[in-house]
């Protein structure tokens, strides 16, 4: 079934949401339904900017928060995996800690466009 595939891409110029609807300094969980399949990914906001990921670990393809939206640090500067510890760092997604140091979260490229996220 189609439903049950799951997506590591999206294309480009779907809105997401206002960017105020994501804290700053905090990170968001956003599924998208397509006919090919289902896409996990969340948005990490720092002010104005924004980094997104596919919501996939590379040591264990598992999705990273096991709290809805629970994906960065206590201290809000890494990116944290719930499960194993893994730590990526916001910037590029690259493992810093944990069972995948070296491997990297894979890309899920959006920007702020009027407000809006929105994937490119």
């Amino acid at each position: 079934m189609s439903d049950t595939v799951r997506l590591t891409a999206t294309p480009a110029g779907v809105r997401l949401a206002p960017l105020e609807a994501i804290v700053d300094g905090r990170a968001r969980n956003f599924v998208l339904q397509m006919k090919a399949g289902r896409f996990h990914g969340f948005v990490v906001r720092r002010g104005r900017e924004v980094a997104g990921y596919v919501d996939r670990c590379p040591h264990a393809g598992v999705p990273l928060a096991q709290k809805l939206d629970d994906y960065l640090t206590p201290s809000g500067d890494l990116i944290a995996c719930s499960w194993h510890g893994a730590l990526f760092r916001i910037d590029d997604g690259t493992c810093v800690g944990g069972p995948c140091v070296g491997q990297a979260l894979t890309t899920w490229p959006v920007r702020v466009i009027e407000g809006f996220v929105t994937t490119a």
